[in-house]
């Protein structure tokens, strides 16, 4: 089952598998129950009337969205390879304890079509193509989408604590265009590709998978909910696999896709 948040001209509203939910549907509620009650709930509240109108980002304004970094052996590379520190990536790709950082506030995540950006004052800047767990106030893993944690490389090179400048700007993470809600099914290998465009072909493609991952996707949730209260539920980007070559960085007007499984994420770099 796939949850879809759509704009309307009574505000924001749900659908799941392409019908509208009851008005009332939020999923800060749905996050608030364990795994097993949310199909159920959900079935509660379908509509026989098909949804339409133009795709949010599929989380509210007061849910959060973390990250996690160095989980992919490529990712421990290109880190190492942009920083003069490199020991300090490759500590944190072998250690217990995961690289865990806020990214965004719901309100400021971008929806499939709405533009992203790079920073004035970054000279080096990638997308990262990211499975991004839905979790819920149990720390129950309920759904996934696909993400982009779009980050200024140069900032982040230049010294690990400048992290947060590097990865929390305006328009600097998307999500979308779809939660698909779990079921049964597992997340060890969903496949992941990236696209990047310039004047319409193709200048950067790759792809990766989940089962490369140094860590498991429930050890990351583990960590997260440790000393951390989500009633609301999280959303949790679990690193990429996937890094263009030092020598790129983008420009304005290239078009990033994102592949998550069958989710495809379609953002511009805009102003």
């Amino acid at each position: 089952m796939k949850l879809t948040r759509h704009a309307t001209p009574n505000g924001p509203r749900w659908a799941a598998n392409a019908y509208w939910l009851a008005q009332p549907f939020d999923l800060r509620s749905l996050l608030a129950m364990p795994h097993a009650e949310l199909v159920p709930w959900i079935e509660h509240q379908l509509t026989a009337e098909p949804a339409q109108g133009a795709w949010l980002a599929p989380i509210e304004a007061t849910q959060e969205v973390w990250a996690s970094g160095v989980t992919y052996l490529r990712s421990r590379q290109a880190r190492q390879a942009e920083s003069d520190m490199g020991d300090v990536y490759d500590r944190v790709y072998a250690a217990q304890r995961p690289e865990l950082f806020f990214k965004a506030p719901g309100w400021r995540v971008m929806a499939p079509q709405q533009p992203l950006r790079i920073r004035a004052d970054s000279t080096w800047n990638v997308p990262e193509p990211e499975l991004t767990l839905v979790i819920n106030r149990l720390g129950e893993i309920v759904g996934y989408t696909a993400g982009n944690d779009m980050s200024s490389r140069s900032i982040e090179g230049e010294n690990p604590l400048y992290l947060p400048q590097a990865k929390i700007y305006n328009a600097a993470c998307a999500l979308g265009p779809a939660i698909q809600l779990l079921d049964g099914a597992s997340l060890s290998a969903v496949p992941i590709q990236l696209t990047i465009e310039r004047a319409g072909a193709p200048i950067f493609q790759g792809d990766t998978s989940t089962a490369k991952m140094n860590r498991k996707l429930e050890e990351l949730v583990a960590y997260l909910y440790r000393e951390l209260d989500f009633p609301q539920g999280a959303f949790l980007l679990t690193g990429t696999g996937i890094v263009p070559p030092e020598q790129f960085t983008l420009a304005l007007g290239d078009r990033v896709t994102v592949t998550v499984g069958d989710l495809t994420l379609i953002n511009a770099i805009g102003a």
